[in-house]
């Protein structure tokens, strides 16, 4: 929900362009590339003003309004094929000199600047743009700490490389969203290890720094990477904030009983809890049938304000990534809600606690879940055993894969296909004649 303040000044679409790219902001861009463009060009540069600086930003906007990101500029401003606004609106020749020349700092005090800072090249304005997004929107009870991968290929010092981002390469940031809106409460920039070495207790400070002033009785929800049982009690009781997330396995100061599969079934749960805390671990079906998989989660939250309860929104939260690709999104919402719980870790004294007698109706280990099918004939083998180009995709996308069609034999990747629990896929096959 918008502030008071974000409401009074949002009166139409420029209005509220200007909350969040205010005068200030302006002003650091204009100084920064006139200072560029007269060391170029010394006398010849006419300067930028205000005027064109918001109409350089209005074309990049629309192009991104077109889906044109990663069309030339040229191509958009032909006279054939292009679009009229972007030739009416500003010569190309022009675009061509502000993008060149657009700086957001010093170019000559930049690197004594960088061997303290390395976000120095953007940093003032960085800092100014980040320090409204609080003031302009009041969060939902649910926000969700993530990481976000911007794709970007260029020269940078800190640019990340994950593999299981779409992108791949680009620049990492730190968000605190509202999970219903998807709105950037709050952001902060990985700019890779210190000069001291890779930083300890990163995830726990990360959420610590984009939570504060969160107001009261919030709900945060996030992955292993940043849940520890001492990040959730400095919440709770410094901030009154609850945490939801899952835990990985190999935390040392989870209950040895919660980490025993082979007396288990699938889709069984197994409970521990604290006077403020509550841990469940899920024996969840794996890939291969005999290697089931075992989530871990924990919630910890205020018990004062009823007994803990589990269900699917809290899991889903986590999935609400602003800027995320729709369908990773979905994914990560689809695998979560079906394990729906809460996580943390416990450490030293808090594993004798957790291992204390559950209530009369959580259900025991070696209890089946409540939503546990029927044995099913095993789904059909759609994984091939040689990687090759998926044959439904457009070959610009180069998309690789080993999964194959069970009932065509072609190769298909995640993007032109749906996942079905192998009792469904039966079910549906039958039931479709297709079988």
């Amino acid at each position: 929900m918008s502030t008071i303040y974000a409401a009074a000044g949002a009166r139409d679409i420029a209005s509220a362009f200007d909350l969040f790219v205010t005068p200030r902001v302006e002003a650091i861009v204009l100084e920064a590339t006139n200072r560029e463009g007269s060391r170029r060009h010394g006398d010849a540069w006419r300067g930028m003003d205000a005027v064109d600086l918001c109409t350089y930003a209005g074309l990049l906007i629309l192009a991104g309004v077109y889906r044109s990101r990663g069309e030339a500029a040229a191509s958009l401003c032909d006279a054939e094929s292009g679009r009229p606004i972007f030739r009416t609106t500003m010569p190309l020749k022009v675009f061509y000199a502000y993008s060149s020349l657009l700086r957001f700092d010093d170019r000559e005090t930049r690197p004594a600047r960088r061997v303290v800072d390395k976000l120095a090249a953007v940093r003032e304005l960085w800092d100014e743009w980040s320090v409204r997004l609080p003031s302009l929107y009041n969060p939902r009870p649910d926000v969700t700490v993530d990481e976000q991968l911007v794709p970007f290929r260029g020269r940078c010092p800190f640019r990340q490389y994950m593999p299981s981002k779409p992108a791949r390469y680009g620049i990492k940031a730190w968000v605190c969203c509202d999970a219903w809106s998807s709105y950037a409460w709050k952001m902060q920039v990985y700019t890779g290890k210190t000069r001291d070495g890779p930083e300890r207790y990163l995830g726990a400070r990360v959420v610590f720094g984009l939570t504060e002033g969160l107001p009261r009785d919030h709900m945060v929800t996030c992955d292993n990477f940043f849940t520890s049982y001492e990040l959730a009690q400095r919440l709770l009781a410094d901030r009154g904030l609850a945490l939801v997330g899952t835990v990985r396995k190999n935390k040392p100061e989870l209950p040895p009983v919660l980490l025993v599969t082979k007396s288990r079934r699938v889709l069984s749960s197994a409970f521990a809890f604290t006077p403020i805390a509550m841990l469940v671990a899920v024996l969840a079906p794996g890939r291969i049938p005999q290697h089931p998989r075992r989530v871990l989660v924990q919630r910890l939250r205020d018990l004062a304000r009823g007994p803990p309860r589990l269900d699917a929104r809290q899991a889903q939260q986590e999935a609400r990534v602003p800027g995320a690709p729709g369908q990773v999104a979905r994914e990560a919402a689809h695998r979560k809600a079906r394990h729906p719980a809460a996580h943390g870790s416990v450490r030293g004294g808090h594993e004798k606690a957790l291992c204390g007698t559950p209530p009369d109706d959580v259900l025991s280990p070696d209890a089946p879940g409540p939503s546990a099918p029927a044995p099913e004939a095993p789904a059909p083998d759609t994984r091939a055993s040689k990687r090759k180009r998926s044959q439904m995709c457009p070959s610009k996308k180069d998309c690789k894969t080993h999964t194959v069609c069970c009932r065509c034999n072609k190769y298909i990747c995640k993007h032109c296909s749906r996942a079905y629990f192998s009792a469904c896929a039966n079910w549906g096959f039958v039931r479709g004649r297709t079988i």
